[in-house]
């Protein structure tokens, strides 16, 4: 289950960045009097922003799984508008920790928001294939569709047909025989068809999809043939159920080639997939930077300092 960031969380990051700010001013305002008190200051100030840039990643990224695992369109557009926002607030927090770095301070501060910055525009780019992908909900669609409208077509065929067999034992002929074997194949190669969608749906391997549709060709196949020669035999001229699985089979065969495209586009398994694999690898290393950056800070020596606490002449 996904936690849901909800709009209190951005407007205490917004709020906790108006704060900060005006204590940046006020500590700039006093840097170049090398005080202690305002260098002690100036440090947490620059700590509180790097923290808040960990918090923002952690909710960009929370926010786009959320939008992954939504189940709507509009659910997953939400989610994807609070990962970009929460970005943005990245983004920016770097710009600023950049003019608040030390000109003279220890090169390696300098060196791990560079890093930083680099590992969070990776970050950026993959979560806009993610979440141009995660909001079209292809793969969700195509299930709708499968177990929904295509479901019921061929439940319909496959009642109509045992409709047609059944009638074939109160109302007995020479052609008996052929009508049981061709609707039983009918109605057999269509049920296997439509077990075949969901592992389609579920598939990530473009060419395993393209096998299971040579599969599904032979299937379709099959069933359209069984129905044709069903339909040539005289005893059954003018069926109306045999008319009825007909229609049936022809309004699952469109549900099927839009149930087919939409899994071919595959955006609900390719998001999730980018999403368990490169875009956690780069959230890690986001991560790993910025703990480093407010180490790094955190261990800047502050003259008549130690620990923090003023160092008393004896």
């Amino acid at each position: 289950m996904t936690m849901k960031p909800g709009l209190s969380g951005f407007l205490w990051m917004a709020a906790g960045t108006a704060v900060l700010l005006a204590v940046i001013l006020f500590v700039l305002h006093f840097r170049e009097q090398r005080d202690p008190a305002a260098q002690l200051a100036f440090k947490a100030a620059r700590i509180e922003l790097v923290e808040r840039m960990r918090l923002s990643v952690a909710l960009a990224s929370e926010a786009e799984k959320s939008a992954v695992m939504a189940i709507t369109d509009q659910d997953s557009r939400i989610y994807a508008d609070q990962a970009r926002t929460a970005a943005a607030a990245v983004v920016q927090g770097c710009r600023e920790l950049e003019q608040l770095l030390e000109p003279d301070g220890a090169k390696n501060e300098k060196d791990l928001l560079i890093q930083f910055s680099n590992a969070f525009t990776e970050f950026q780019r993959i979560d806009k294939d993610l979440l141009d992908l995660a909001v079209k909900n292809t793969n969700l669609k195509a299930y709708s569709l499968a177990f929904g409208p295509a479901a019921a077509a061929i439940n319909e065929m496959d009642a109509a047909l045992a409709r047609v067999v059944a009638l074939r034992a109160s109302s007995p002929s020479a052609d008996d025989l052929n009508i049981v074997q061709q609707a039983d194949g009918a109605r057999i190669a269509a049920l296997r068809l439509l077990t075949l969608l969901p592992p389609h749906i579920a598939e990530e391997s473009d060419q395993k999809m393209d096998e299971m549709e040579a599969v599904m060709t032979h299937e379709g196949q099959a069933v359209h043939q069984n129905l044709v020669d069903l339909s040539a035999l005289p005893t059954l001229s003018g069926n109306p159920d045999l008319a009825a699985a007909t229609v049936s089979f022809a309004r699952f065969a469109e549900l099927k080639k839009q149930i087919l495209k939409l899994s071919s586009e595959n955006t609900n398994v390719r998001s999730l997939t980018i999403s368990l694999n490169q875009k956690r690898k780069v959230m890690l290393v986001c991560q790993d930077a910025l703990a480093a950056l407010e180490q790094a800070i955190q261990e800047e020596p502050i003259a008549g300092l130690s620990n923090r606490t003023p160092i008393r002449p004896r």
